[in-house]
């Protein structure tokens, strides 16, 4: 069991993880979706209608926030922030030239991180079977030596460049413009549920 741990632990998989922003995010804000409203519910200090009602507000609130950024933000500042880099930031840079989008970078990127130059080039020779889309419409020349490579080049500008316009994105984001929308949701959603009508029941006997 520990030996899983320590090898979990030092994973190039949790490493790319805790440098993905977006991953990052998301999984913060689902443990809070988790957490926060399971402390409320063993919380024996409140009662019981208190307790789903502030438990379900929560849940409502920290999944409205994730659902808008993983629906919203991320897409809109991911494809923003990596044209807007290309264009102008670094127009002169390494790296970009090679990808006409984001998804053509992390495609790549996901294959450069793969340590085994055996697992990326089998992996190079599958899409070239199986995929409909050319392999040159993926990787160019010099990104397919790249790859042949025993380090290929990550292209770091561009993966900079990438996850900047994602905490960009998560700031603004979660700040302004998730916290709006899930106001906006979450009245009604416990108003169907039926605990806004407890909620407000229980203010009126706490104050009778």
């Amino acid at each position: 069991m520990i030996g899983a741990v320590k090898s979990f632990l030092t994973s190039s998989q949790l490493a790319n993880i805790a440098q993905n922003t977006t991953q990052s995010v998301a999984i913060e804000t689902t443990l809070k979706s988790i957490g926060r409203p399971g402390f409320i519910l063993i919380d024996n200090d409140i009662d019981s209608d208190t307790k789903q009602y502030a438990a379900a507000k929560e849940f409502l609130y920290q999944a409205t926030c994730l659902a808008v950024y993983m629906a919203l933000i991320v897409p809109v500042f991911k494809k923003g922030g990596f044209k807007l880099a290309k264009k102008y930031i670094f127009k002169d840079t390494e790296g970009f030239q090679h990808f006409k989008d984001v998804k053509e970078y992390m495609h790549y990127r996901k294959l450069a991180d793969n340590p085994s130059v055996n697992n990326r080039l089998k992996t190079l020779e599958k899409e070239r079977l199986t995929d409909k889309t050319k392999i040159k419409d993926k990787y160019n020349d010099t990104l397919q030596a790249e790859l042949a490579k025993e380090k290929p080049d990550k292209f770091a500008y561009v993966k900079g460049a990438v996850e900047l316009s994602n905490i960009i994105g998560s700031v603004l984001g979660l700040a302004v413009l998730a916290p709006q929308v899930s106001h906006a949701f979450i009245h009604p959603a416990l108003r169907f549920l039926g605990l806004e009508h407890k909620e407000e029941h229980t203010k009126l006997d706490t104050k009778a």
